[in-house]
């Protein structure tokens, strides 16, 4: 056999060994393939149902329609620069890539016959490490966008911020700071208020620091890194002289090196009432710890606003050490499913609930 075939062959095994039966999550859900899409990343939702996918490896932007009881994937755009964060907002697709925000109007009405991009406004750095962007519009119609630091952990200026902006890109402001890498946000359907998660620093560990969701309760807080990690932690190269208790604490500690992406609070009627307005994240899962973490959908129980648990939705991605996919953004429907993106395995997947499951 050719080292080709072998490497092919290899490459081949999760999915022959794998599959959704896999996948465990609470009684009288289920999970099934929406679509195909390669290197599938940040998703949104148009007005008529369309499912924007970012795919930050193979440069490009994809839509998925419904369509006869199942879906068709067309290819948008191609030859991008690291497209990873999308937002869909007044009838106009929003795509980040690394250095710049490009806007394409009214664009359900233009699937087959993209529009032009107007290049936003707005200075973004181009430094790779942690070059990848998230963005999403708030309930003030104003545009996020999350600047990671370009490093595991140092101190550099107009990095490790949320930023946020006029639609057209004009009165830019830092909203938040003290952020290693945001990529994934949401905000709360009643109070407003931004949940965004963080990835905390390497080469403390295989258990240090925790991972964080984070709550901006106003503009302006502070959420300590690099100087303190998860509300109590200091950092050992530029903690000394700090106080954690300068600083923003995590609303809620995740398991250390999960990389948790994407996060959503359920909005729809199709789960059950004690799943509403709960806080939903995917992780990614670990690259680097001795024993691989994360590689799940976890949540996070709210009880008047602050969280109360964190415990597994959907898992078996990971089986001991083989890892069969990877999720990293989330979509709720107007059905009341939910999407979940798999940049490795190259899918979308859906979660609905069915009372014939219980």
């Amino acid at each position: 056999m050719s080292r080709f075939a072998i490497v092919i062959a290899v490459w081949l095994l999760p999915t022959l060994a794998w599959s959704l039966e896999d996948i465990e999550l609470p009684p009288g859900f289920t999970i099934e393939e929406y679509a195909s899409v390669p290197n599938a990343r940040s998703l949104a939702l148009g007005d008529n149902g369309t499912v924007f996918v970012s795919n930050r490896r193979g440069r490009s932007i994809y839509a998925v329609i419904a369509e006869g009881g199942g879906t068709r994937t067309i290819e948008l755009l191609s030859g991008l620069s690291t497209p990873n964060g999308i937002a869909f907002h007044d009838g106009d697709l929003y795509i980040a890539e690394m250095a710049r925000v490009t806007r394409y109007r009214d664009i359900e009405a233009n699937l087959h016959d993209v529009p032009d991009a107007e290049v936003l406004d707005i200075e973004l750095p181009s430094k790779r490490h942690h070059g990848w962007r998230y963005i999403g519009f708030g309930p003030d119609d104003k545009l996020y966008i999350s600047i990671g630091t370009p490093c595991n952990i140092c101190e550099e200026v107009g990095f490790g911020q949320i930023i946020r902006m006029n639609a057209d890109g004009s009165g830019r402001e830092i909203y938040a700071e003290g952020i290693r890498n945001s990529v994934g946000f949401t905000w709360h359907p009643e109070t407003g208020e931004l949940w965004f998660t963080d990835n905390g620093r390497d080469m403390l560990g295989d258990d240090l620091p925790p991972d964080e969701l984070n709550r901006a309760r106003q503009q302006g807080q502070h959420f300590g890194y690099p100087y303190c990690h998860a509300g109590d932690l200091l950092d050992p190269k530029f903690g000394p002289g700090k106080d954690c208790a300068d600083y923003s604490a995590p609303a809620q500690k995740l398991g250390p090196h999960v990389a948790p992406l994407g996060v959503k609070i359920y909005t729809g009627q199709m789960f059950p009432a004690e799943y509403r307005g709960q806080i939903f994240i995917a992780e990614h899962g670990s690259w680097n710890r001795s024993k691989k973490i994360g590689y799940r959908i976890t949540m996070v129980r709210l009880e008047d606003g602050v969280p109360a648990s964190y415990e597994p939705f959907a898992s078996g991605w990971l089986q001991g050490e083989s890892v069969s996919g990877r999720p990293v953004d989330l979509l709720v429907m107007a059905d009341g499913s939910m999407l979940v993106s798999d940049d490795q395995a190259g899918k979308i997947y859906q979660i609905s609930y069915t009372t014939s499951g219980h």
